[in-house]
């Protein structure tokens, strides 16, 4: 064997196993803190969430528009109260010159909140207006729970 080699003696090791670790109070005061992180990460993940839906209704509304437009082109109108919005994507009985679908998904239809956007037919001269309800579904509403119209571009 070689002779060279020689064993550590526990004097020699500057490192104490009593020194190593965490104590209770630095582990809860490290957990506080990863779950204050963890909180604000958090709000700001939704508030984040909340304003693509609402971003994701403005283009959806724009999208229905285009299609209500290009109805507007083939059929010589817009679609009637009774049709709704479902005319974009499935022909109404009786019109020949329908040469949809308008929409690319049928999921246009619903708003990113999950329910059906709302169609009120032009009446004197207005165009048709094409309106969701927001995040909370009521009748007006502030930031996200706003209501998103078409009437508001014009």
């Amino acid at each position: 064997m070689n002779q060279n080699l020689h064993r550590i003696h526990p004097s020699d090791v500057r490192f104490r196993f009593t020194d190593a670790g965490l104590t209770l109070v630095e582990l809860l005061v490290v957990l506080v803190i990863l779950g204050l992180i963890a909180t604000i990460g958090g709000i700001q993940v939704v508030n984040y969430l909340q304003r693509a839906r609402t971003d994701t209704a403005r283009l959806q509304l724009e999208d229905i528009q285009s299609a209500i437009d290009l109805f507007r082109i083939d059929v010589g109108r817009a679609p009637s109260q009774a049709e709704g919005l479902p005319a974009l994507f499935d022909a109404p009985v009786n019109l020949p010159s329908w040469r949809g679908p308008y929409l690319r998904k049928r999921s246009t239809l619903t708003d990113p909140w999950g329910r059906p956007w709302v169609f009120r037919e032009s009446v004197d001269g207005k165009p048709a207006e094409i309106l969701s309800l927001g995040a909370d579904g009521k009748p007006g509403g502030d930031n996200d729970d706003r209501d998103i119209s078409s009437r508001d571009r014009t």
